[in-house]
């Protein structure tokens, strides 16, 4: 069994998070977000394979902050919260 070279970072999960941001799957591409996650400004950043887009997202209900990086190379890349 092989380690991964850079292991997955832990999900972030706060007292004040709605259920539905509770269950989010992050750090993991391709994972859904929820309903109430209402999209905001995106950018694009240049990486060694080519330029991915991470668009910053909000949570109506909660007021959770989050990112979500469009990034086919790298499987961690995803949901992340950025703050409360």
């Amino acid at each position: 069994m092989t380690q991964d070279a850079n292991p997955r970072p832990e999900p972030v999960i706060t007292p004040q998070m709605c259920e539905a941001c509770a269950g989010v799957q992050q750090h993991w591409r391709r994972a859904k977000g929820h309903p109430e996650l209402m999209q905001g400004t995106h950018r694009s950043v240049a990486h060694r394979h080519g330029s991915v887009t991470i668009t910053k997202y909000r949570c109506e209900r909660c007021g959770t902050v989050w990112e979500y990086e469009n990034n086919k190379v790298n499987r961690q890349a995803g949901w992340s919260v950025l703050q409360k």
